[in-house]
């Protein structure tokens, strides 16, 4: 667990964003527990860019961890009584002022959101507003795949796309994060072997660091044979698994998003960008 952890404190986002003069829309942003410790500039980019593009964006007070943790982990009463939390959060939010999406930006998190309906099926009290918050549950790649964004600036770059588990499997969301990037201009590449687990697995490199870390090698070994300028991914705990083992600097799609429409480069990025333009302007 020390070694997941930053070296250095972070700040980020805590308060909604105002609504924009011609706004397309009220969203909501799973605040997470994870990410905004170990990437906060994941949630400062998302907000960037959904500000852009004309939505406010609401961070709901007595939001908590989405319980997918412990549900990994077999604790389900503790599981359930998250999700309860949380459709307690969203629901005073879609009462007051309206929510046309919740926007999640780890995939993990994501999987276990749009299943808290079947979670609480068998809790009247809850039943209803459950479904009603996994129907507006979205990750925040196909939520901005299905706005047909403008083209963006990509700089050149490549990007090698490792798809999370909890994505690919377990919400079926495959192709949008791939659209999005090549529409930002950069050149996509998946990885050999794109389908098997990086290791990472919710809590699964905290309680099994042997085999996560096998996993984990052969996941960085076969994105670094892709040659790529950038990883992007959609989850947090896959890209500190694959960032431990990678040279190569790693970012999430949201934030290469931001990036090519005039947002601030991602850590450990920007130097590549600027290379790469730099030999374009030359040639």
């Amino acid at each position: 667990m020390l070694t997941l952890a930053p070296r250095h404190g972070t700040a980020h986002a805590t308060h909604d964003t105002p609504r924009p003069a011609a706004s397309r829309g009220r969203v909501a942003l799973l605040q997470g527990c994870a990410e905004p410790v170990l990437k906060p500039a994941v949630r400062a980019a998302t907000i960037r860019v959904l500000g852009r593009l004309g939505f406010q964006v609401v961070l709901a007070p007595g939001e908590q961890c989405c319980g997918a943790l412990v549900h990994h982990m077999g604790r389900e009463a503790a599981a359930l009584d998250a999700a309860r939390r949380n459709v307690d959060a969203w629901s005073r939010q879609i009462e007051n002022g309206g929510l046309d999406a919740i926007l999640i930006t780890a995939s993990g998190c994501g999987t276990t959101i749009k299943d808290y309906g079947f979670l609480l099926r068998n809790d009247p009290l809850y039943a209803g507003r459950a479904a009603q918050v996994s129907a507006l549950a979205k990750d925040i790649s196909e939520f901005l795949d299905a706005l047909d964004l403008p083209a963006g600036d990509g700089r050149g770059l490549t990007v090698a796309y490792h798809p999370a588990c909890s994505l690919q499997h377990g919400q079926k969301v495959t192709e949008a994060p791939k659209r999005l990037l090549a529409r930002m201009g950069y050149r996509v590449k998946s990885p050999a072997e794109a389908h098997l687990c990086c290791g990472s697995a919710g809590t699964y490199n905290i309680l099994q660091p042997e085999l996560a870390g096998r996993l984990g090698d052969r996941k960085a070994s076969a994105i670094d044979r892709l040659g790529a300028d950038v990883i992007a991914t959609g989850n947090i705990g896959c890209a500190i698994q694959i960032g431990q083992r990678s040279t190569t600097p790693l970012a999430h799609i949201v934030e290469l998003i931001d990036w090519a429409n005039g947002g601030p480069a991602p850590d450990g990025v920007a130097a590549v960008g600027e290379t790469d333009r730099s030999k374009v302007e030359s040639a």
